[in-house]
């Protein structure tokens, strides 16, 4: 009630709820193929020796202990339960659990080094859908609980994008705009379609200056009508090209960028489908 009418009224648009079961669906679905495939590797952390274990700043703050083969498999198999039983009679306890033993599994995989900015989106829509409650993929009634969860998911890819302009520049200064960073990348793993470009390192630059172009207009993935969805098919054309280039897919922010979409027509078409079949 304190925010203007103008931002409130942005930020809890009603939605159907239909979106957010559609959404729901290939989010936790997308926990299996996370945690079993693209994440499998953080299952191995729990055999490490502890010295290796520098434990990310919320890890300090919540004092989690050291992983062990345990831990970690207690962890992974406990979030593969929780996102089975999200789909029954209690999504907001259950759904809450998996977003909680998922930030555990995060911190457990980045606490060792590196530490992706793809997983930003997905954090922050698992921990607000649980807030939309019950809801089916044929529940056309409108929701502001539900518009609000996608609102939330729609900023993150937005910050997503455009915060890691700045950390291009934080880390790389202006050399990443001017220097062979996809030159580099094209050598070490690019694709029969991208390894013809290193031969040609000021194209490579170029394309350097419209992926930082791209990100720092990102907020117009927030515009509605046309100039909206050109920029989402961007995106989505942006995250192809870069996997089939140089093989880089971030799934999870791939997975948020449905948020975008009217997932409720897809439970509608199918049910056509099968009624002209019938």
């Amino acid at each position: 009630s304190r925010l203007p009418d103008g931002i409130h009224r942005w930020l809890f648009e009603p939605a159907p709820r239909a979106r957010v079961a559609v959404f729901r669906a290939v989010v936790y679905s997308f926990i299996f193929v996370d945690v079993l495939l693209t994440t499998s590797w953080i299952a191995g952390h729990g055999d490490l020796p502890g010295e290796l274990y520098h434990p990310l700043w919320l890890g300090r703050v919540l004092h989690l202990p050291t992983p062990t083969p345990l831990l970690v498999a207690i962890i992974q198999w406990g979030l593969l339960g929780a996102a089975v039983a999200v789909f029954g009679k209690a999504p907001r306890v259950m759904g809450a659990a998996v977003a909680l033993l998922y930030l555990w599994w995060m911190l457990i995989g980045f606490s060792y080094g590196k530490v992706d900015h793809d997983r930003v989106a997905f954090l922050v829509a698992l921990a607000v859908l649980p807030t939309v409650g019950p809801a089916g993929p044929h529940d056309a009634q409108d929701d502001a609980a539900a518009g609000w969860a996608l609102r939330c998911i729609q900023i993150a890819v937005v910050l997503t994008y455009f915060l890691a302009a700045f950390a291009k520049f934080r880390f790389g200064g202006l050399e990443w705009l001017t220097g062979a960073t996809l030159t580099r990348a094209v050598i070490r793993r690019g694709t029969w379609l991208a390894s013809p470009l290193a031969e040609y390192p000021v194209l490579l630059q170029a394309f350097q200056y419209l992926i930082v172009l791209f990100e720092l207009s990102s907020p117009l993935l927030l515009a509605r009508g046309r100039i909206g969805r050109v920029f989402l098919g961007g995106a989505f054309a942006f995250h192809v090209l870069t996997y089939a280039s140089i093989t880089i897919i971030f799934l999870p922010h791939v997975v948020c960028l449905l948020a975008f979409l009217p997932l409720e027509r897809i439970p509608e078409r199918m049910r056509r489908m099968r009624l002209r079949t019938a």
